[in-house]
């Protein structure tokens, strides 16, 4: 299994579309975290880039995410990759929680345009 998380550092990063990258995490067998890679984001929004092809060919099939709006989701699911929105804090920390199902999707979306709004839910 194969875990996408948008970060800047090593930190989830609240905005999906505006990440530094994307840390892919390969999941053993045995639900440990066997590797992590850095995929650098690509430029301008992130549901109007390749990224989830890419992850797609990566073989991801999770997306862990601070927020990110509807037409991200609609991309990420149409590339058959289960979104869990609301995480926040390590990246690491992030997937051995989803591993020992501790994380749900927190079903709100970010809408950068409107006024006022902030996205950085807790779990």
């Amino acid at each position: 299994m194969k875990i996408a998380v948008p970060t800047r550092g090593n930190i989830v990063d609240d905005h999906f579309g505006h990440c530094e990258a994307y840390s892919v995490f390969t999941i053993d067998n045995n639900k440990n975290i066997e590797n992590a890679e850095l995929y650098p984001s690509p430029q301008g929004c992130g549901c109007k880039s390749n990224i989830a092809s890419l992850l797609q060919e990566e073989g991801v099939t999770v997306m862990l995410a601070g927020n990110m709006g509807t037409g991200a989701l609609n991309v990420l699911t149409g590339h058959r990759i289960k979104v869990y929105r609301g995480c926040s804090g390590n990246a690491s920390k992030a997937v051995q929680d989803f591993l020992d199902g501790k994380i749900a999707d927190s079903g709100e979306g970010c809408d950068h345009h409107q006024e006022g709004h902030q996205c950085n839910h807790e779990l």
